[in-house]
């Protein structure tokens, strides 16, 4: 390599600790290291105004209208909701623990049960698709910016189309622009800080939601038709609407779901994950599921049509000509869903994207680099395009639960049953064949194989989601997809490594196995490093018990 390549090499790589191998290089940097106490700022109440912040999007708002849509009553949709997001806050609490007792991050978490080696694959699909979301969920957020100028100057809805042949036009690719633009501004901070943006978003956001509502309901002298309106559909055809639609609200959280841990490895103690997640994600998704339920239905009286996405509603209003206090409602109202959807999209995409692709290339990437490639990737990808040219987008998206839910059946069998919720940390970071999570050639084939067979219970029904003609039997099991696949993986892998176990028997539990890193004492020089984060801070790492 010349001189010149490795000058590059040296400004771009991530700081380190000197000495260590390639491959040690390709498992570790400050990012994926046991996240140090004084970095472990999230209290119960941050998770509680983490979920409230979370839901409040432009997605959730109109969440139940499908299910209305496919027949059911509205309070049937709100009763589906519950317990929809109930069951996937057990899910999400029970996959986070282990992120809060380890205090690491998902793609170090999935190591113990994948391999050193095999959890890359995990980790790419789940970075991969928070890219994909990062650029959706930007497109919309930059649909409430161009509200927020069509508030202000009504001209800009007027804009001449410069880009006629893009399949948008240069008013809604501004929005975009300005909205993608500003969402870099907190992926900049580390993530144990960023709560402050969803203290925030759960301040502004409902004042904005309850306001919403108030005004449409007093403007349509009444709470409107749908409330009233009865199910369309009866028999087994209502009661799987129902269970369809329980299973979009869990699939709608499976990404969550999956990388619970990064959030939770920023934890003051695990018990402040618990109780927090399991009342408020279920408590939060309804109540703003049934501010979008009353604002459509109150829509409907207003213009006679029933208009669920609160965005197309707001730029009714502004269609209407209103005065200026109208523009000013709807400028407030565009602002608070600006900042939902940036909160939503740094935390469940954003990092997310970070998390996992510091994990793929720990040596270049930290979890704000990784962010900030998200972004790229989310802008490049023209969204709008994707958005526009599949119907099925949301089938497919959806779908992708099915991946996930095998992955977090073989992390959940994995922590509980296998290890008992032993975890060798040290092990985590080297390649060494030793390592009780170096398995074969680096690769858990027991977890593949698991997984495999949770995709593949679901692959018939899935054809059948995007038009192949599939027997209704398939068609059912997909249906429970979720938990089709969950269960397979979950069954398979405990089965597998009952038959051809691995060295787990062998961990016994002693803090200082699991958490080497966690106690701030003074190291011997000639056995210990500096490593430095982004933010500067320190902290001190015994490498030979990294390296061990």
């Amino acid at each position: 390599m010349s001189k010149v390549a490795r000058r590059i090499v040296k400004a771009i790589e991530v700081q380190h600790a000197p000495g260590l191998s390639w491959s040690e290089l390709m498992l570790q940097n400050d990012d994926l290291l046991p996240v140090p106490p004084h970095q472990r700022t999230w209290k119960w109440w941050n998770y509680l105004t983490f979920w409230l912040a979370d839901s409040f999007n432009v997605n959730t708002w109109y969440i139940s209208s499908s299910m209305i849509a496919a027949g059911l009553t509205w309070w049937e949709a709100w009763i589906a909701v519950w317990i929809g997001y109930a069951i996937a806050a057990v899910f999400l609490v029970l996959n986070a623990y282990a992120g809060a007792k380890l205090h690491l991050v998902f793609p170090v978490n999935i190591r113990y049960t994948f391999g050193i080696y095999g959890g890359l694959w995990p980790t790419f699909n789940r970075a991969a698709m928070a890219c994909v979301w990062y650029g959706v969920q930007a497109w919309i957020g930059g649909q409430c910016v161009y509200l927020l100028l069509q508030s202000i100057w009504p001209s800009t809805a007027r804009i001449p189309n410069g880009i006629p042949k893009s399949e948008t036009d240069t008013g809604h690719f501004l929005g975009f622009f300005l909205f993608s633009l500003a969402s870099l501004i907190p992926i900049y901070f580390p993530l144990h800080t960023i709560r402050h943006l969803f203290t925030l978003k759960a301040i502004v956001a409902p004042i904005a939601g309850i306001a919403f509502f108030i005004w449409f309901v007093v403007k349509a002298g009444g709470v409107g038709p749908i409330i009233h309106q009865p199910a369309t559909i009866h028999g087994s055809a209502r009661a799987w609407a129902f269970v369809n639609a329980l299973m979009s609200c869990i699939s709608n959280m499976a990404t969550l779901i999956t990388n619970a841990q990064d959030f939770a490895s920023r934890a003051d103690k695990p018990s402040s994950i618990i109780w927090p997640q399991l009342f408020a994600l279920p408590f939060t998704f309804a109540m703003v599921s049934f501010l979008g339920i009353i604002v459509a239905s109150s829509a409907t009286v207003i213009y006679h049509e029933t208009i669920w996405n609160p965005l197309d509603l707001l730029e009714r209003v502004l269609s209407d000509n209103p005065g200026h206090g109208a523009r000013a409602g709807v400028a407030f109202i565009a602002i608070a869903f600006i900042i939902a959807q940036m909160g939503t999209n740094i935390s469940a995409n954003s990092i997310s994207a970070g998390c996992d692709l510091t994990a793929l290339l720990p040596r270049f990437i930290t979890i704000r680099r990784g962010g900030y490639i998200a972004a790229t990737v989310g802008f490049a990808m023209l969204p709008w395009k994707l958005l526009s040219s599949s119907n099925n987008f949301a089938t497919y998206l959806s779908a992708y639960s099915v991946f996930l839910s095998s992955i977090i059946g073989c992390m959940l069998a994995q922590y509980y049953v296998i290890s008992r919720g032993l975890v060798k940390v040290r092990d985590l970071y080297t390649v060494d064949r030793d390592g009780l999570y170096y398995y074969t050639a680096g690769i858990n084939w027991r977890a593949y194989a698991a997984y495999l067979c949770g995709i593949a219970i679901n692959i018939v029904g899935f054809a059948g989601a995007v038009g192949t003609q599939v027997p209704i039997a398939a068609q059912r099991i997909y249906q429970l997809s979720f938990f089709t696949g969950l269960g397979v993986s979950f069954i398979v892998y405990v089965f597998l490594n009952k038959i051809a176990p691995t060295r787990q028997a062998t961990v016994e539990e002693d803090e200082e196995l699991f958490e080497p890193w966690n106690k701030d004492k003074d190291e011997d020089a000639a056995s210990s490093v500096e490593l430095g984060g982004e933010s500067g801070e320190k902290r001190s790492i015994d490498k030979e018990k990294i390296s061990a």
